[in-house]
């Protein structure tokens, strides 16, 4: 019984360290926002994770477009026609993320510009 016990709370805290929680939103590199960009839909904070990820990457697009149009300089990346649909564009930092792990380090809205440079580069 006392085996039961151990094995299952040690099942829950595995799972619970799995999912992201509450204070796995205070994203202070880009590897913190993929974990929560990567979450799924029934982990316990799932759709909070997707929605802050989603939410954060559309705010920095929208300051970087901001930004940099009131600079008068020429923009780190460009909106390619068509568009890419959001959840395509998440999945795709989310792979490049995985795949340049040097820039887990970075902070969250480098990550996002250095993922958006390299895959929707302006015509110069």
């Amino acid at each position: 019984m006392a085996a039961m016990t151990v094995m299952a709370v040690t099942s829950v805290r595995a799972q619970k360290t799995a999912d992201p929680s509450e204070t796995d939103f205070q994203v202070t590199n880009t590897g913190e926002l993929v974990r929560l960009c990567e979450a799924s839909p029934t982990d316990a904070t799932g759709i909070a994770a997707l929605h802050f990820c989603h939410g954060f990457a559309v705010g920095a697009y929208q300051y970087h477009q901001i930004a940099a149009a009131a600079e008068a300089k020429p923009p780190l990346f460009c909106e390619p026609r068509p568009k890419p649909m959001r959840n395509e564009a998440i999945a795709g930092f989310v792979a490049w993320a995985k795949q340049n792990p040097g820039a887990m380090n970075t902070l969250p809205v480098e990550g996002i510009f250095r993922y958006l440079a390299q895959h929707y580069p302006c015509s110069r």
